[in-house]
């Protein structure tokens, strides 16, 4: 019933010296179960699942990587992976209402990372929850625990960093499209003697858990996007060069 990702990760807990009752209680897995799989920590009498590329007898990367790297950073910004009681997970992103092509896009790339399972659309008060269900996306992304992301420690696993190195923008586009924008500025310049009006575009994230931040600056420099600390939480592109850069790979939400 459920996948080795979820036995692993239950056994990892134990592992640091933790009851059984209080891991069941976190992640709502019977206090029997957990007892057996110390015993036997591999289902008995059944194989790796084939379809989750996490859970082979040789763990790869997702079939469809650059649609991973977007909704990896669609993720981290405003996803969330919950268990149920039956040992399946629901990812879940938020998209606002005003973004109906983002919308699609994060539909899509669900549907490409997991293209067996039903992606559906849950209206909620100004935004739809984007919803698929499977055992495996805690597999997909580890990065998921109790909690709160800012409140806990986000690192991309050898594997995932390899997939952000190669399709490094489609990450940048997915961190975008949940919590960053693209705006436009203005100030007041003296020209000729006479004040005039003066407007530029320029790129905002804004994150609460610096690893992600880290991860978005990190990949910036990565693609040689220069960028600055606007506050603790915002990180700003204004540089024009940049700011075309961004235009021809990622643009304005739509």
């Amino acid at each position: 019933m459920y996948d080795m990702g979820t036995r692993k990760r239950v056994l990892a807990l134990v592992g640091q010296g933790r009851s059984l009752n209080s891991v069941s209680k976190e992640t709502g897995i019977s206090r029997a179960a957990i007892r057996s799989w110390r015993t036997h920590p591999k289902p008995v009498g059944r194989g790796r699942d084939k379809s989750c590329p996490r859970c082979r007898d040789t763990p790869g990367s997702p079939e469809h990587p650059s649609a991973y790297s977007y909704l990896l950073g669609l993720y981290l910004g405003d996803g969330c992976v919950s268990l149920n009681q039956r040992g399946i997970y629901s990812l879940r992103i938020a998209c606002a209402d005003g973004w109906p092509g983002l919308i699609d896009a994060c539909a899509d790339a669900i549907q490409a990372v997991r293209p067996d399972n039903k992606v559906c659309r849950v209206q909620s008060v100004g935004c739809q929850y984007v919803t698929c269900w499977s055992k495996h996306w805690a597999c997909l992304f580890p990065q998921h625990g109790p909690g709160k992301k800012h409140e806990r420690k986000i690192a991309l696993e050898p594997w995932q960093q390899e997939i952000v190195d190669a399709h490094p923008w489609e990450f940048v586009r997915g961190l975008i499209h949940s919590d960053g924008c693209r705006v436009t500025n203005w100030t007041t310049r003296l020209i000729g003697g006479e004040r005039k009006r003066y407007e530029y575009p320029r790129y905002f994230f804004t994150n609460v858990s610096e690893d992600i931040v880290r991860l978005y600056t990190d990949t910036l420099d990565q693609l040689g996007v220069q960028w600055k600390r606007a506050n603790s939480r915002n990180i700003s592109v204004a540089r024009k060069a940049d700011v075309a850069l961004m235009d021809t790979h990622i643009g304005p939400k739509y």
